[in-house]
């Protein structure tokens, strides 16, 4: 061949490489974009033919978050009108040199992004996550305790109704009408939610109110900062045989309390935070353990006592899959000192039960069924310094002073948070020096 010819096709070549568009260089394709808006949070979601490089900066004067895509392209046309909340005004997006892809976000505010890829799951593929925080942290938390109090000061009983997934996490999804997991424990928990707040003496908050992600940890913390003294997290079931139904109902096991306490020793965040009414912080390590191990002793003992009025009304709606109360270690069950439990409504793979899940008189039958279970264990075992405690002294003729009967699982730290009072008064009003008690043993609950 001759050499000339060789050096021709070289540069030509060349010259198709330098005058390729800029899809040749594309190693990823993005197929679209979704966002979610959440009460402390923006949430948009980039669909990935695979993982991908990025980078995130900021401009201010105006304030834009600009995401540089290595490598990729775009397949979906964008409006920029789709994108507009309180975070932001418009999207824009264009190629750039190197195969490169740039996208605009124009901000009403200055933000605090966050981004992290996830892996294919179920009907996603590889995405994209870029969240956008409120510069000066979270939006700040509703006051969804109930202002009314009567003369004496006491308070509502607090329920934190856990909706299950939510957002980019769909749940388990019905193969006959496509039902989502998402959408009908929503459905419910606003259901029970209201009969809870009907309720006198008793008040519901939501961990999500809309079509959004809370994760897991997170749920667990709005409980706390809502000081709910209950939580119910509400969830549909799934297995491979479509013949599998009935609804359970769940508690903390063993292992996953032990899981959580070791965390919870080691956590660095978790220092500060109360514990059956006492701080960690000041305490050494065996002392600590201890106090937790108190805590989530009762707290069990507590969570599967409610349980079980739940798993009794539900089996008065449905058939129950299971006998009775079981154990797990799901992560919304792991409040060392906030009794918990986890509801599975039914198996939404079975088509009859899908069908009535998604119905709105089963879900009534469904919010029904917990909130009796709830109220009557709440009617029972009511927190001192609530309306429902002071209802029961009253309707029993005490005054000041309360009494409770010592029950298999208790403990004096346990009793002492539940009734809203110290230990040292405990042990005061009961002439008791240390925490040994036993079941059957009539303590004295001091008044707060």
């Amino acid at each position: 061949m001759n050499i000339h010819r060789v050096k021709n096709a070289v540069v030509l070549l060349c010259l198709l490489c330098l005058t390729a568009p800029v899809a040749v260089f594309a190693d990823a394709s993005i197929h679209g974009v979704r966002m979610w808006n959440a009460p402390d949070h923006t949430r948009l979601v980039f669909d990935v033919s695979k993982q991908v490089q990025h980078r995130l900066f900021s401009l201010h004067n105006p304030d834009r978050l600009v995401i540089d895509f290595e490598k990729s392209d775009l397949k979906a046309k964008l409006k920029s009108d789709q994108f507009r909340n309180r975070h932001i005004s418009s999207l824009r997006y264009a190629p750039q040199p190197n195969g490169k892809l740039r996208v605009v976000l124009d901000l009403k505010q200055a933000v605090r992004p966050r981004s992290f890829m996830l892996r294919p799951s179920g009907q996603y593929g590889h995405r994209l996550v870029i969240d956008l925080y409120d510069r000066n942290g979270a939006a700040k938390a509703v006051q969804s305790v109930k202002k009314s109090q009567n003369m004496q000061g006491a308070r509502d009983v607090v329920i934190a109704i856990d909706a299950g997934h939510g957002g980019e996490d769909p749940g388990a999804r019905g193969k006959k009408l496509k039902s989502k997991e998402k959408v009908i424990t929503l459905q419910i928990a606003r259901r029970l939610k209201k009969l809870i707040d009907a309720e006198p003496g008793m008040h519901a908050v939501l961990t999500r109110k809309g079509d959004y992600y809370v994760g897991l940890r997170k749920r667990m913390k709005i409980a706390r900062r809502e000081h709910a003294d209950f939580f119910v997290s509400i969830h549909a079931d799934a297995f491979r045989n479509r013949k599998a139904r009935g609804a359970s109902v769940f508690v903390l096991s063993n292992r996953g309390a032990s899981s959580e306490a070791a965390r919870w020793l080691a956590a660095k965040e978790n220092a500060a935070d109360m514990v059956g009414g006492v701080s960690l912080d000041d305490k050494d390590d065996v002392l600590a353990s201890v106090l937790l191990d108190l805590a989530q002793t009762g707290t069990l003992a507590a969570s599967m006592r409610a349980a079980r009025t739940v798993h009794r009304e539900m089996g008065k709606i449905g058939r129950l899959h299971g006998n009775k109360v079981q154990n797990a270690g799901f992560m919304v069950l792991k409040s060392p000192d906030i009794p918990s439990m986890l509801v599975e409504t039914g198996f939404i793979s079975n088509p009859q039960e899908e069908r009535k899940l998604a119905s709105a008189s089963y879900q009534t039958k469904i919010a029904k069924a917990v909130f009796k279970g709830i109220k009557e264990y709440f009617h029972n075992e009511p927190p001192l310094g609530t309306r429902l405690a002071l209802q029961k002294q009253k309707k029993a003729g005490k005054q000041s002073v309360a009494k409770y009967v010592i029950r298999r699982g208790d403990t004096l730290s346990a009793i002492a948070q539940r009734h809203r009072v110290s230990i040292a008064d405990l042990r005061s009003e009961n002439r008791i020096s240390n925490d040994r008690i036993r079941v059957g043993q009539v303590l004295k609950i001091p008044s707060t």
